[in-house]
């Protein structure tokens, strides 16, 4: 056999140290939007006022 036997490399100090710095905790807010009732009527009042859109001409 090639390896009777396994090389430590970290202590185990060293080991629950990296451990710890990979484990990264969930945050307890978001950054993503969250939606308003504001938003949503701000929205309805910007499609009711928006200009139409041209007709074409008839005929001519």
């Amino acid at each position: 056999m090639l390896a009777q036997g396994t090389t430590r490399f970290a202590t185990p100090a060293e080991t629950s140290a990296v451990g710890d710095l990979m484990v990264e905790p969930e945050a307890a807010v978001s950054g993503a939007p969250v939606p308003s009732p504001e938003a949503s009527m701000i929205l309805l009042v910007s499609l009711l006022l928006s200009p139409k859109e041209p007709k074409e001409p008839k005929g001519k």
